[in-house]
């Protein structure tokens, strides 16, 4: 089974996604390979660095609304084991760290690399939009931080990423976490991995009867 998900570095949601799908698929029998997407919620440069409760409270209408929508992601991460700080999370244009994603993939250390931007945005209050920065969570996992950063400092997986972005557009993916799964089926937003376990079970028995159906 192929899934193929799009999500943004930025999106908590994206975050508790990940999270959920990987315990889906720990409780899965049959063979997966996940494959991460670049997405952006919003591709518009961040001038210079700010909190993300500030840049989202100037989105959504003040500090009061924005405060009830991170205590809520928050909570229901947390039931997860996920650790959001949005008093520290530094809001960033996550472009160069998608291109960085699509270097680690060349290395298979993709969903690590993923896993070690979520936790610095989120967690760790590191601005992922500082390309200096992306090297060094880089190096935290063990990847050469010098390659990193003249990786990034190229136009190296510029291509890469917009091809994503091109194909959600064309897929019609307008909100993330989406898991595209062998190329038919859909699964949106941050499910229970119990849903996601079920959904996958009841795709799995699908492609089986196709299978037997074309073979008789």
């Amino acid at each position: 089974m192929d899934i193929q998900v799009w999500s943004d570095v930025v999106c908590p949601w994206c975050y508790l996604g990940k999270t959920r799908l990987e315990k889906a698929i720990a409780q899965f029998p049959g063979e997966v390979t996940v494959t991460y997407r670049a997405y952006q919620l919003d591709p518009s440069p961040v001038p210079a660095p700010m909190r993300t409760k500030d840049a989202l409270a100037a989105k959504f209408g003040g500090h009061e609304r924005a405060d009830e929508m991170f205590a809520h992601v928050t909570s229901v991460a947390a039931g997860d084991g996920l650790h959001l700080d949005f008093d520290r999370s530094i809001a960033a244009n996550t472009f160069d760290a998608h291109r960085l994603i699509a270097w680690a993939a060349g290395q298979d250390r993709q969903a690590d690399m993923l896993d070690a931007l979520q936790r610095a945005h989120f967690t760790d209050g590191i601005d992922i939009g500082s390309r200096q920065a992306l090297a060094q969570v880089a190096g935290s996992i063990g990847l050469d931080r010098g390659a990193a950063f003249e990786y990034l400092a190229s136009p190296a997986g510029t291509e890469a990423v917009n091809a994503d972005l091109a194909e959600a557009h064309e897929l019609g993916i307008t909100s993330v976490p989406t898991f595209v799964i062998d190329g038919k089926y859909a699964i949106q937003g941050a499910q229970e991995p119990a849903t996601i376990l079920a959904a996958l079970e009841e795709i799995a028995r699908r492609e089986t009867i196709d299978v037997v159906d074309i073979g008789q």
